[in-house]
């Protein structure tokens, strides 16, 4: 039976619903940690209760709030009194909430991915309270997608204002999460392993969400308790290929990493255990699932590498839902990934974000097409939050594609301007969800009405 443009729109979002539903950050670590008797069990580790003196619950992340209630409800009342359990985890404003024992502090506002003043004094109680651990101590660490500018704490002699200005230079430039990582690594205290060093806990286990692409612990949230890969001269390397210090770059930030590689790695102290416990493979499979549910018969694919540019993406999602459209197999296509956007200077930048960016590069591929009759497409951040802005991100089907032409919107000026929000917002075409708790990268997905 055909399926109108409101079923295939329907049908579109409930599919990506399911996939984000999948990473909830409560449910996730309710499958990796439990309680059973005596013993704790996280991820593949197991341990005697009784051989732990004090629990302390640190972390930063968009789903650190989700994570750390579970946490508390796993271990219950008697254990939080009976091992004294204390946490701080960072998270962004409008997820705290009053817990127990785990004090979730407001690191940033909604909508505003970059490290502040209030994220350095969260940082600095993190550190406080892992440095005040003992031998007999267990450290749990609570990470997930967006600790890296929750977690600021600038190197000795580097302020905060020098590492937003290497961060939105590099994000300006077209670089990839893991050049950005390499360079916030080495002028921090606490990523790059620096929380692991810090930490004077006999364990310390973390549990992660990963909003990476193949899932490398030494680029989630810029891996605080994971090895650490890059090197001061790999930093130094990201900065003179986007031509740091002629945008102005401080000259103190080029003489800390050339004098940071001179130096001896310090060493941890605790032994250390990184777990995942949920990534985009995951909300890409749930979201498979759910299309088979609701009679699609779905292709799925997580990237595992940085994807390139949102336009070049989502002019490929178009052309692969225009095949879709007219041949048989696969007729809903579920990926996943996280591209980049080149950002025009900000006296002409308008308001969006990759998502929106990338469906809105998918529109015009459509448009020069002949239409979106029988299409829908859809792209958003798991997390809601797509850019500065308070989309998740967007969705396009033959009735917003008419009502744009209608309204006489030219997509290749949005684009230009990177102003897909002020295109979307008008059509109802973005994707509303407020904070999703979670994070794992965006979900798209894409779903049509075979011919014949």
């Amino acid at each position: 039976m055909p399926r109108s443009t409101e079923q295939l729109r329907h049908d579109a979002l409930r599919i990506w619903r399911a996939g984000v539903e999948a990473v909830d950050s409560r449910r996730l670590v309710r499958e990796a940690f439990r309680v059973d008797g005596r013993r704790l069990h996280v991820g593949d580790a197991s341990i005697e209760l009784d051989s732990i003196g004090r629990i302390a619950v640190v972390g930063a992340g968009k789903a650190g709030a989700g994570m750390a209630a579970a946490v508390e409800a796993i271990l219950g009342d008697d254990l939080l009194a009976e091992k004294q359990v204390a946490g701080w985890v960072n998270v962004p404003a409008g997820c705290e909430r009053r817990l127990a024992r785990i004090h979730l502090h407001p690191a940033r506002p909604a909508g505003v991915n970059e490290p502040t003043p209030a994220g350095v004094a969260g940082a600095e109680s993190i550190l406080g309270l892992v440095e005040s651990l003992q031998a007999g101590d267990l450290c749990l660490c609570l990470i997930s997608g967006g600790g890296s500018a929750l977690m600021p704490a600038p190197a000795e002699g580097i302020t905060l204002d020098d590492k937003l200005a290497v961060t939105r230079h590099l994000s300006s430039s077209g670089a990839n999460i893991e050049q950005l990582n390499a360079v916030r690594k080495q002028l921090s205290r606490i990523k790059g392993g620096g929380l692991a060093r810090a930490c004077r806990a006999g364990r310390l286990l973390t549990l992660i969400i990963s909003d990476v692409l193949g899932d490398p612990l030494d680029v989630i949230a810029s891996g605080p308790t994971a090895p650490d890969t890059s090197t001061p001269q790999i930093a130094l390397d990201v900065l003179r290929t986007f031509d740091a210090r002629r945008a102005g770059i401080d000259a103190r930030v080029f003489d800390y990493l050339e004098q940071k590689g001179r130096q001896p790695d310090a060493q941890r102290a605790c032994q250390v255990t990184n777990q995942i416990i949920g990534g985009n493979p995951t909300a890409v499979d749930a979201a498979g699932a759910a299309a088979e549910r609701l009679g699609y018969r779905p292709a799925i694919a997580a990237a595992t590498e940085s994807e390139g540019l949102a336009e070049d993406v989502g002019r490929e999602l178009a052309q692969k839902a225009l095949r879709m459209r007219s041949a048989r197999g696969p007729d809903c296509l579920v990926s996943g990934g996280e591209p980049v956007v080149r950002l025009i200077e900000p006296a002409r930048r308008g308001l969006g974000g990759r998502n929106q960016q990338l469906v809105l590069a998918a529109l015009q591929t459509l448009r020069a097409a002949g239409g979106a009759e029988r299409i829908a497409l859809l792209s958003g951040g798991t997390d809601g939050e797509d850019g500065p802005t308070d989309a998740a991100g967007a969705v396009l089907d033959a009735g917003l594609l008419a009502a744009a032409e209608a309204h006489r919107l030219d997509p290749a000026d949005y684009l230009r301007r990177n102003d897909a929000y002020r295109f979307f917002e008008p059509l109802g075409g973005l994707i509303v969800t407020g904070p999703t708790h979670t994070n794992v990268c965006d979900l798209r997905v894409v779903v049509v009405d075979q011919d014949g």
